[in-house]
């Protein structure tokens, strides 16, 4: 590998807007994400419900069907 052209590498540090902290490598020193693993709904778990809602939702309109609550 050739010297001096390649960047510098840090113990970055990322921030995620949910307040979740942690260390990773890069070219950076901070880095700031708006959305992480903890804070994500395919991670968390919401995303297959709401997907599923979903679905069900457009098959029972589709055949009218009407739910009671």
């Amino acid at each position: 590998m050739r010297e001096g052209i390649h960047p510098n590498y840090y113990q970055a540090k990322v921030i995620c807007n949910c307040g979740n902290e942690y260390v990773t490598g890069s070219t950076k020193e901070d880095i700031h994400v708006e959305i992480c693993s903890k804070c994500h709904p395919f991670y968390t778990g919401q995303q297959k419900a709401a997907a599923a809602r979903g679905a069900i939702d457009k098959f029972n309109r589709r055949y009218g069907i009407k739910q009671d609550n």
